[in-house]
């Protein structure tokens, strides 16, 4: 049932003139995500600038029983953030809640509106001779409380963690349109129940994040990369397992690319060429980073002996270590442009899982080996966060294949490197969330008992289901 014009009309005058549109065109890119796999309508897009705001939006809402989607920078890829094809969903976009509010340097820590977009985070805390340490390749549109809806992972959770380690307090406008606000800053408080912690990862189900005190941590003063070749997916755990002990746990990235998706890289995107002469099956990117002065620790002699130590071993076949800002930057850009040059390959059909460390290498081996019995000339191209257990598991269309046809096993192809996930006690969503996507995956693999509490609180919480409804958990 379509929204009542009444309803639309006292919305947009809580919202303010400048609070609201329902001109389609401005409201267009807010209805499709980045993959084009979700998009939906919407009458009415609501973009309030304070916390009061949001609450007295929400407020009326649930008691008209209206459908709420909460919406940060709209880079989510599991359809969390965009309306559905009904109508009878509204989207409340926070981008003109983008303040900082408070720094305390003492306490290392910052307090932002949930609509600051990532990398503003980053130059703001570098002006105060810190770092905010969450690093995404979406970072220039991307927003802190869809980061936090999302528990977004990144390149740097093999040392800081994600971003629910990152977070000291949040404040949230409920599905009722109170306001839950701890923003104090603590890292003690056993006082009960850490409710802040239902809301982190919960895709704007239970609420809408409007702001949050972060943690920060000591500029970097010295950070050397490196690009290696490797054997295999097994001397890549190794390597990882070395460097973290020669280190002395200064190792804060580490990544690993296969051969056919840096060929699909250096083919299809501007500025990237091969870093190394020969061509070998496997790459490793790995950064380490210190606060240190270099007479304390000179980070490029500990990573000259990672490296020394490597080949030594012969986990390493030949590798290069950046030698400035520019050529580290080239570095990272193959790592960063995978995914989009898989686009110009065809259809891919994508995976975001995790496993423990130790069984990536059987599980990149199971899982490709399945896929390939499945469909023959389907391409595998495993990358990603091995550092922390997560690959992203993109299969590329065989050749010749028509796109639709091959998109078309979307369903069956996850089916069969979910349940090798699964039975190695991995995760199907690492680090991208369940949104849309995944819902019926979750239920197929969650224990019925999470299921329960999860829609327990859901109801508890949402009990009239207003906010960001089928999302995540289905209420049977």
């Amino acid at each position: 049932m379509a929204i009542e014009p009444q309803h639309i009309t006292k919305l947009k005058e809580i919202a303010g003139p400048k609070g609201w549109s329902d001109d389609q065109t401005i409201i267009a890119p807010h209805l499709v995500e980045p993959r084009d796999k979700f998009s939906g309508v919407t009458p009415l897009l609501l973009l309030p600038d304070s916390t009061q705001n949001v609450s007295k939006l929400v407020t009326y809402c649930n008691q008209n029983k209206i459908k709420v989607v909460p919406q940060g920078g709209n880079t989510g890829l599991v359809g969390g953030g965009v309306p559905d094809g009904s109508g009878n969903e509204i989207i409340i976009n926070l981008k003109r809640l983008n303040k900082i509010r408070s720094e305390d340097v003492l306490n290392h820590t910052i307090t932002v509106d949930s609509g600051v977009i990532l990398s503003d985070l980053h130059d703001a805390v570098e002006k105060i001779n810190f770092q905010f340490p969450l690093h995404l390749a979406s970072e220039g549109s991307t927003m802190i409380g869809g980061n936090i809806s999302t528990n977004a992972g990144g390149i740097n959770v093999l040392h800081y963690g994600v971003t629910r380690d990152l977070i000291l307090g949040l404040e949230i406008v409920l599905p009722s349109g109170e306001i839950l606000s701890d923003l104090t800053g603590l890292r003690k408080d056993n006082t009960g129940y850490d409710l802040k912690q239902l809301f982190i990862g919960a895709e704007g189900t239970l609420g809408i994040v409007t702001g949050a005190t972060l943690k920060l941590y000591p500029s970097h003063l010295q950070k050397n990369t490196a690009f290696v070749a490797i054997k295999n997916p097994q001397s890549a755990i190794e390597l990882l397992s070395l460097a973290r002990k020669i280190s002395g746990d200064n190792l804060i990235a580490f990544e690993i690319l296969p051969r056919i998706g840096l060929d699909f890289t250096i083919k299809h995107m501007a500025g990237c060429c091969d870093p190394l002469a020969e061509k070998y099956p496997w790459y490793i990117l790995m950064e380490c980073a210190t606060s240190l002065e270099k007479d304390l620790l000179d980070l490029e002699i500990l990573l000259e002996r990672i490296l020394e130590t490597a080949l030594n071993k012969d986990l390493v076949l030949d590798g290069v270590i950046a030698k400035n800002m520019a050529e580290t930057k080239a570095l990272w850009n193959l790592r960063e442009s995978m995914s989009e040059a898989q686009k110009f390959e065809g259809g891919s059909i994508k995976h975001d899982i995790s496993v423990p460390v130790s069984k990536i290498p059987q599980f990149i081996e199971l899982a490709s080996a399945a896929v390939i019995k499945k469909l023959p000339g389907i391409r595998p191209v495993p990358f990603g966060h091995i550092g922390d257990g997560n690959i992203h598991f993109n299969l590329s269309q065989p050749l010749g294949m028509e796109k639709s046809e091959y998109l078309a096993l979307w369903q069956q192809i996850n089916s069969i490197v979910h349940d090798i996930v699964h039975s190695l006690g991995g995760s199907i969503s690492a680090e991208h969330g369940i949104g849309i996507l995944k819902v019926q995956e979750l239920e197929r693999y969650k224990p019925e008992i999470d299921l329960k509490i999860m829609r327990t609180l859901k109801k508890a919480i949402d009990p009239n289901n207003i906010m960001n409804p089928g999302r995540v958990i289905s209420l049977k």
